[in-house]
């Protein structure tokens, strides 16, 4: 079955009332558009004379076309629109999921509470299921609509446009969100009594090894590995946080590269504050605390989770005192 109809098929299936309310790729349509390029079609027809333009050079002349004013004008603008909106209801959605797991306080009680009668943590894991396969299913129609484009017209603007949605922070598969949602099964299906399916059974963390490393392995082939190594003090991510280019750190290493307390938090940071990494500014500003990432180091390396919040705590405090005693001479002169 072509991919086109695998989309459809997955859009009006099991799936549709629970993506009445989100956004997704126009594939159909986007595909269409490709079709009805009249520009388009006379390149290729011009392609098509024969073997004798080929040996002058002009079969390489037609078809290096760098845009299509048709195409691009409709195809371009409505696939990043797409994309953004896409992005934006899976974080938000993946965002409220994660929130009735780790629920604290009065809320977390009434929650453990309600599943003495109701199978509340299966409800959740379905909702994460279908989120992934939502996130994924309309990253392979983004990549490869892309690549059609890029055939259509021999040109590579679809690879260009790639580019744009990572330079934009759209990118879907590099959301931090689709790094909660991987932890948040292993630790359902790790601690909580889950039981594994065919859907989740290549999700893995192994902590073990000199390279910390999260695989997600999923449909059409697509495998995503995290790095779960700090770039900074070359430790495995403790209270980790992912800037909005992706990367992932320590907090006291991130509000350290970011020149702000930890106390004060990464939000605190300047704007023109640079990814230690990538040396991209602004990235401290929507930052994602990976709290299911945490709960997973906590539940796999209970030891080394004890000393580094000991250690977390003992620099946020003497911080602290340091600002503090600034702040009382600045105030007394």
């Amino acid at each position: 079955m072509k991919f086109g109809e695998t989309f459809m098929e997955y859009l009006h299936g099991d799936r549709e009332r629970f993506l009445d309310k989100c956004s997704h790729v126009e594939y159909k349509r986007l595909k269409k558009v490709l079709k009805s390029c009249r520009a388009c079609r006379a390149v290729q027809d011009s392609c098509d004379t024969g073997p004798q333009e080929e040996e002058n050079g002009t079969f390489s002349l037609l078809c290096q076309r760098e845009s299509c004013p048709l195409c691009d004008q409709m195809f371009f603008s409505e696939l990043m629109k797409e994309a953004s909106e896409i992005a934006g209801c899976f974080s938000s959605r993946v965002r409220r999921l994660l929130h009735l797991h780790i629920s604290t306080g009065l809320q977390g009680y009434i929650l453990r509470l309600r599943q003495c009668f109701t199978n509340d943590q299966q409800a959740l894991v379905q909702q994460g299921r279908m989120l992934i396969e939502y996130v994924t299913m309309n990253a392979i129609a983004i990549r490869k609509i892309l690549k059609k484009y890029d055939k259509v017209h021999s040109s590579v603007n679809g690879r260009n446009f790639k580019t744009k949605l990572r330079a934009e922070r759209i990118e879907l598969l590099q959301s931090p969100w689709l790094i909660e949602l991987g932890a948040f099964y292993i630790n359902f299906n790790g601690s909580d009594g889950g039981e594994s399916d065919e859907f989740f059974c290549q999700f893995s963390c192994d902590i073990s090894v000199t390279q910390p490393i999260m695989t997600l392995m999923l449909p059409d082939s697509v495998n995503l590995e995290y790095n779960l190594k700090c770039a900074i003090c070359l430790d495995t991510v403790f209270n980790p946080y992912a800037l909005s280019c992706g990367h992932l750190f320590w907090k006291a290493c991130a509000c350290s590269a970011a020149s702000v307390m930890i106390f004060q938090g990464l939000r605190a940071a300047s704007p023109e504050s640079k990814c230690p990494i990538c040396r991209e500014v602004g990235v401290y500003a929507n930052t994602v605390h990976l709290m299911e990432l945490d709960l997973l180091l906590k539940n796999r390396c209970k030891e080394y989770w004890k000393e580094r919040l000991i250690a977390e705590r003992a620099e946020e405090v003497k911080q602290s005192k340091v600002y503090w005693d600034m702040q009382t001479m600045y105030d007394t002169g």
